[in-house]
């Protein structure tokens, strides 16, 4: 599995997002000069935020995004499921319940089904929260 740059840039996004939440709604503008990513990719990545749920959107002249929940209520499992899609490292897994028509005596599919449940519950444990404690706790300071 490899994440692209959609679900990288989305978690830094969210980051961002709640690590300056005091500041109400944020404009991708400022975003993008923070995280120094184009505000035209950001555009792209903010659909699939908003789709999910992830993202609290306000038109207008003080308009911007915000988390729709609380950072240590989201997980960068959640994140990478909007961006990313399923995790899931076979395709016979994208769906349940399994149809593969070999999935019966498939002498591997243990293997992914053990991969699949390890990224998903190691993906799941780590909140936006944990992120920026992490980072401040190493740095003294928050820096992505």
């Amino acid at each position: 599995m490899k994440i692209s740059t959609k679900g990288r840039y989305a978690l830094r996004m969210l980051i961002d997002l709640a690590s300056n939440h005091e500041d109400g709604y944020i404009s991708l503008k400022d975003i993008a000069e923070r995280q120094d990513i184009s505000k035209k990719y950001l555009e792209q990545i903010v659909p699939m935020l908003n789709k999910s749920g992830i993202l609290r959107t306000n038109r207008g002249n003080k308009g911007g995004y915000m988390l729709a929940k609380a950072p240590n209520e989201l997980t960068v499992g959640d994140v990478l499921r909007a961006t990313e899609g399923n995790l899931a490292p076979v395709s016979c897994l994208e769906y349940e319940p399994n149809t593969c028509p070999r999935c019966e005596d498939c002498a591997t599919l243990y293997i992914w089904e053990g991969l699949y449940k390890a990224v998903n519950e190691y993906l799941d444990s780590i909140t936006i929260q944990d992120i920026i404690d992490r980072a401040i706790n190493l740095n003294g300071d928050y820096c992505i």
